[in-house]
Order: C-alpha cells, then sequence, then structure tokens
C-alpha cells in the first residue's frame, strides 16, 4: 500500500519548512513505500541496501548521496543480518528564497536542487554521487552540522541552516563535476547538451504552474528559441510545451485523486487559465475527463 507523507507531519510551512533526522533502517524496520510532497536530501553513513525507486532496483551504500524530489516514489529493501543509517534532511523549496539566492551569487537556472547528480530521476542512480575519503567527511561533517544547528535551535538557526544546506548543495555539486572530468565514456558536447536538457527539465518542473515561454528560456539560458525547441526535441522528443503539458497533466492526475480541490481550481493551480482547454488537454492525453477519472478512482476503491 502506497503512503503519501505531507510536509506538515515533520515541519511548520509558514515558519521554517525544514527536518533533519538520523534514522537506523534494518529488515524488521523497513519503511512501507511512499511518497512526499517536499524534497528528500540522503547522505548514506553506514551500511547497505537496495533503493527501491520508481519501480526500479538499485544498490546504496556508505558514502552515497542522493535527492527524492516530491511525488516520487520510493523505499528501501534491506536483507536480514544487515543495515542502514542514513540522514534525512527534508525541506520544501520555499526554504531557500529567490531573491536570497540570487545575492548570493546563485542564479535561477542552477535549479540548486536539482543540480548535476540530481537532476534526471531516470538517470540519477546511475551517476548516484559516491563520495570517499576526504570529500566524504567534509560533507558529513556539514550535514552533521545542520543536524546540529537543527537540534540545538540557537538564535539565528534558520538562517545558518539555509546558508549551510546551500554549501551542502553546492559542495555536491563541484564533487560531481570533478568526478565528471575523469569520465570519458561521453564527449564533452554531450555531456553539455545533456546538461542542459536536464536543467531545463527542472526548471520545466519547478515552475510548471507559471507561463513559461521560449524566449524566457532562450534568455535564462543563454542559447536561441530555435536552437533550444531543436535540441530538447532531439533529447526528450518532445517540444517544451509538450513537456510543459506533461509535467501539468500529471499534476493535476495527482490533485484530482489526492484531494477534494474542484477541476476548476485544479486547472488554475497547475498553470491554465482556461479550464475549458485543460479540460480537452486532459481529455486527449488521459483519455478521459478530469471529472470522470477521479469518478474511476473512487469507484475503483469502493470495490
Amino acid at each position: 500500500m502506497l503512503l503519501r507523507l505531507v510536509s506538515s507531519q515533520f515541519m511548520n510551512e509558514k515558519e521554517f519548512p525544514f527536518y533533519i533526522r538520523r534514522y537506523i533502517h534494518t529488515s524488521h524496520n523497513m519503511p512501507p513505500i511512499h511518497g512526499h510532497d517536499f524534497v528528500e536530501l540522503v547522505y548514506v553513513v553506514d551500511g547497505e541496501a537496495t533503493h527501491v525507486f520508481e519501480g526500479e532496483h538499485y544498490d546504496v551504500f556508505a558514502g552515497n548521496v542522493f535527492i527524492i524530489n516530491p511525488g516520487e516514489i520510493h523505499t528501501y529493501h534491506i536483507k536480514p543480518g544487515k543495515r542502514l543509517e542514513i540522514i534525512n534532511c527534508l525541506f520544501m523549496p520555499s526554504l531557500i528564497d529567490k531573491i536570497w539566492l540570487n545575492y548570493l551569487g546563485i542564479s535561477e537556472s542552477m535549479d540548486y536542487y536539482y543540480i548535476h547528480p540530481f537532476l534526471d530521476k531516470h538517470e540519477r542512480f546511475h551517476h548516484c554521487l559516491h563520495l570517499k575519503g576526504t570529500d566524504a567527511g567534509h560533507v558529513l561533517s556539514l550535514v552533521d552540522g545542520i543536524a546540529a544547528e537543527f537540534e540545538e535551535k540557537r538564535t539565528g538557526y534558520p538562517t545558518l541552516i539555509r546558508l549551510q544546506l546551500v554549501q551542502v548543495l553546492i559542495q555536491l555539486s563541484r564533487i560531481y563535476g570533478e568526478q565528471q572530468i575523469t569520465t570519458k565514456h561521453a564527449s564533452l558536447r554531450s555531456q553539455e547538451r545533456n546538461t542542459l536538457i536536464q536543467r531545463i527539465c527542472g526548471y520545466l518542473e519547478r515552475h510548471y504552474d507559471q507561463k513559461i515561454s521560449l524566449a524566457t528560456l532562450s534568455e535564462l539560458f543563454n542559447i536561441s528559441s530555435r536552437h533550444l525547441n531543436r535540441v530538447f526535441k532531439e533529447e526528450t522528443g518532445k517540444t517544451v510545451i509538450e513537456a510543459v503539458h506533461q509535467i501539468r497533466i500529471e499534476r493535476a492526475k495527482s490533485l484530482l485523486l489526492e484531494s477534494n480541490e474542484k477541476v476548476l481550481s485544479i486547472a488554475i493551480e497547475v498553470g491554465y487559465d482556461d479550464p475549458a482547454f485543460f479540460t480537452r488537454l486532459f481529455s486527449r492525453q488521459v483519455g478521459c475527463s478530469p471529472g470522470k477519472f477521479r469518478d474511476s478512482f473512487i469507484n475503483d476503491k469502493a470495490l
């Protein structure tokens, strides 16, 4: 049975949407398969397990660092006699204000929690960041520092945690970049192109409910609109606008099943001012109207 976790179970979204804790999992206390509406940064301190992520299985062990984004489904399988010790750092995207990031010199196109090791959910664990030696000790020290600030809650701790979290993410991005330099399996051009598409996808996933145009994206990523759309189509099989629609419809499906909001409200929430257009698009992509999609789920539960 799929468990849906919400941020209010762990954090106060309005005051400080953040939470951090160490967990030790064994074969006797494995977490149920679940998804959540917050970002989860995981640092594997010790042990080993199989990470079941979006239906795929990956081995994880000490030194692995990865991020679970909102809506992604995962759990761990641990063999008898084995253990997995992790640090879970949970936060809402709103934790770090865009204006504040700009003051720090971090551009919005960096998509700070979609940085290189975590850009695409289908590729993330093939390139799972594995820290060793000095790098592992440094990042663990940073994460432990965040945990200490969160536990002690001394004056100014929210600001320090925000700063330290950005430091961790930038450090991970640096390590990943340095590791990639030594990788010979792909050409530089191919890597740059792939990274560009992943950055764009990360931006679309964060801003799907806003008005997105090719002109805005081309300015943000310093590439012509024509070249951007051509490269994106070649790499993903769809245009940028088609990708936006797909993200919005998937989000709308979740809202239809998880809330009692009216279809009109959901249409607006996912970025459509015209509910009639939303209904037509939803029906074309899903095969039925939003109302019938919700009703079919309710009927299935009742059987």
